[in-house]
């Protein structure tokens, strides 16, 4: 079926279609977590003494026995097999932003040549895939291969069902047979160990005496698009890039603001039921579904959780969303600018600390300025936002990423810290001495009887702010959608971790000084707001006044790019940061920038490839087609629908000659060079093609256009 031809039959065959229907849903307190081997289930499976072994690990990261390992293993295998299991495997989270399984089955054959069924502590605590297979930036090679899979006990253990069965999935990390963390969980759970060793450190120092294991905390809101997949698999840029290198602009788009919170397509609110009781059966909290501002664009937000746990389920919700995407008929986009001229998604991080004994750190309560515990930790994220913004911008840097940031859609690539009228009132009188009660919001009426009054937040919220304080709790905005949250949680606990360390020690010279605790808080806190001040900012982050102010007044970085973004990962003090809280060592840092930088190279080199080939065999062709069909038919028009199109084609063309020369050359000095030869050079050649092709989609005849348009993808039916 030629291209045109398949766009036209997916437009029938989608007017035609009738939406896929589930039964009724169940209640939830009959399918929440019933695929889980969480800690309830162990208390119903294990004996007295296992269970509390499992439970204090769980809750303090507690060290586990190997003879607790095989009564645990030996439970996990009954409940799994119950539910119709026969194989087990260590889901990973490599380099990759995805996951990663390799599927065991229970069974061994015995001298009879019977078959039983086996899972003992030492199957359940390691596996043993490839190491040198899986992104590495050169810690593992083919002769030296060995990589370890090993159980993560603080991470439930789940069933996950398919269309061919059940498999035991087992939460695990993922290293090197020389110990290098070749995963995203890895550092993850030692910048949380970090954090909370220094965090303990502080709350002695502020006269806590209980002070139970500190833990971050993550609730990510997923932003995505849908597609039917009818229309996806006449794209090959999205099946191959996940976005649309080519297309015009719907004529209607997301201008009149009709589709944010509007009504939810029925055939999208039955894929949303769908996937939500697959969540709820697998323990994830999944609170809040909507449109999103872009037509063809939702959010799903799930609860707060433990940092640790938050991220697997992060990935595991993505997998899910893909997976019932399909079966509904639809093809989920987690690119982050999968159309162009409409927003583009994001994956809002919101991130606190706290504990069973002093509760969320990052919780200001009715009187913030009292509130001593909050007003340091609040202000070590300051410090540490404002010393290592060039770190958290590579760690969301990605060449989808760059495609969202500094648009008006998302934050700008300023690492900028909002507090709110309230809060950066209550910094600023701590730095110039004169504390006063700060106003709250005060109550909400607008005069109508039968609308109740509430109390209003004390302060606004900044849609512009790329880090901002949300009441309790910081939500970095500037992750991408198709990105893992470790890497943004691991260097929000590892900034924070050395902002506290820093801050234990001021604090201890100013109480050993013979200092009260309130006055040696403000002293540590006016430091803080004088030496990093600059780096909060409440106004509007669009804005080109404050590009150009944070730049020149205030000596904060812009960063617009990946290949501008990712050398931070190099600068002597990320390196001491991760070295110093040990989260990771120089050798795993540099493997992370290697292993980003190769990753963006190969995306835009990837894009670029695509372009050609989709302007030469797919718009190219339909041009000549419409050429050809054009002839001497139809009125005497200057210039002519012939030469609008000869042209718009042969601009084209000489574009898509240059991007070819370009993707050419070699020798490059360094892997950043490259990356800046592919953001300043490659990417405007690409848009050149682009801009040619877009033209040509509004002049040649609607009928024998062959990629599915905007205006039919995005306007779901």
């Amino acid at each position: 079926m030629s291209g045109n031809e398949s766009r036209l039959a997916a437009i029938s065959e989608i007017t035609k279609a009738i939406p896929f229907k589930t039964s009724m849903t169940e209640p939830l307190k009959k399918i929440w977590a019933s695929d889980v081997f969480g800690l309830e289930q162990m208390e119903e499976s294990l004996s007295k003494s296992a269970f509390k072994a499992m439970k204090k690990t769980v809750e303090t990261g507690a060290a586990l026995d190997p003879a607790t390992a095989d009564v645990v293993a030996a439970a996990m295998k009954d409940w799994a097999m119950a539910k119709g299991a026969k194989f087990f495997s260590h889901i990973f989270y490599p380099m990759t932003n995805t996951t990663a399984e390799k599927h065991d089955g229970f069974i061994i054959t015995n001298a009879d040549g019977g078959a039983i069924t086996e899972f003992t502590g030492s199957l359940l605590i390691k596996g043993e895939p490839d190491g040198s297979s899986f992104p590495n930036g050169s810690l593992r090679m083919t002769n030296a291969a060995r990589g370890y899979t090993a159980w993560d006990p603080t991470s439930p253990a789940y069933i996950m069902q398919t269309a061919n069965g059940a498999v035991l999935t087992i939460p695990s990390v993922f290293m090197s047979w020389t110990g290098e963390a070749l995963d995203k969980k890895i550092p993850l759970l030692r910048s949380n160990t970090a954090m909370n060793a220094a965090a303990q450190k502080v709350l002695a120092l502020m006269g806590e005496t209980e002070i139970a294991t500190l833990n971050s905390s993550c609730g990510a809101e997923q932003e995505y698009f849908l597609v039917d997949e009818k229309f996806a698999n006449a794209r090959p840029d999205l099946l191959l890039a996940g976005r649309t290198l080519f297309g015009a602009p719907s004529p209607k788009g997301q201008q009149f603001d009709d589709h944010y919170f509007g009504a939810i397509p029925e055939r999208v609110q039955v894929f949303m039921q769908d996937f939500e009781d697959k969540l709820y059966k697998l323990g994830i909290p999944a609170k809040t579904h909507h449109n999103e501002v872009a037509p063809g664009q939702f959010e799903i937000a799930p609860y707060f959780e433990a940092a640790n746990v938050a991220a697997d389920h992060q990935q595991l919700l993505m997998t899910l969303m893909k997976n019932t995407a399909k079966a509904h008929g639809f093809c989920c986009l987690l690119h982050e600018k999968p159309f162009a001229g409409v927003n583009g998604s994001g994956k809002h991080v919101n991130w606190s600390v706290g504990n069973a004994t002093q509760g969320n750190l990052l919780d200001p309560g009715n009187t913030p300025n009292e509130n001593l515990n909050f007003l340091l930790f609040c202000g070590a994220v300051i410090r540490g936002v404002h010393l290592f913004g060039p770190m958290l911008r590579a760690v969301i840097a990605s060449a989808a990423n760059d495609h969202r940031l500094g648009a008006n859609e998302a934050p700008p690539a300023i690492l900028s810290v909002y507090l709110g009228d309230q809060l950066e009132k209550v910094y600023d009188d701590i730095k110039t001495g004169a504390l006063h009660v700060p106003k709250d919001g005060g109550i909400m009426d607008l005069g109508l009887s039968q609308i109740l009054t509430f109390k209003r937040d004390p302060g606004d919220r900044n849609r512009t702010s790329p880090f901002a304080f949300t009441g309790n709790r910081f939500e970095f905005r500037a992750v991408g959608s198709s990105q893992s949250v470790s890497g943004p949680l691991v260097a929000m606990n590892t900034m924070l971790a050395d902002s506290l360390n820093w801050i234990a020690d001021k604090l201890k010279a100013q109480l050993d000084g013979g200092a009260e605790t309130p006055a040696a808080v403000f002293v540590v806190i006016k430091e803080i707001m004088e030496t990093h001040g600059n780096v909060v900012f409440g106004g509007d982050g669009y804005s080109a006044e404050w590009h150009e102010m944070a730049v020149k007044e205030r000596g904060l970085q812009n960063i617009p790019t990946t290949a501008d973004a990712l050398p931070a990962l190099k600068s002597k003090e990320v390196i001491a940061l991760f070295s110093s809280t040990g989260v990771l060592t120089p050798t795993e840092l540099e493997s992370r920038f290697e292993v980003y930088a190769e990753q963006y190279v190969l995306s835009i080199e990837m894009e670029a490839k695509i372009v050609i080939e989709m302007a030469t065999t797919i718009i190219y062709p339909a041009a000549i087609n419409y050429l050809l069909t054009l002839g001497s038919i139809g009125p005497k028009l200057t210039p002519s629908p012939a030469d609008a199109v000869t042209s718009a084609a042969n601009t084209m063309m000489t574009a898509v000659n240059k991007l070819s020369v370009a993707l050419e050359k070699e020798g490059f000095a360094s892997i950043e060079a490259h990356m800046k030869f592919l953001a300043d050079d490659v990417r405007g050649l690409m848009d050149e093609v682009r801009a040619a092709a877009d033209k040509l989609e509004t002049l040649v005849d609607d009928s024998l256009w062959p990629l599915p348009k905007y205006r039919e993808m995005l306007f779901i039916k």
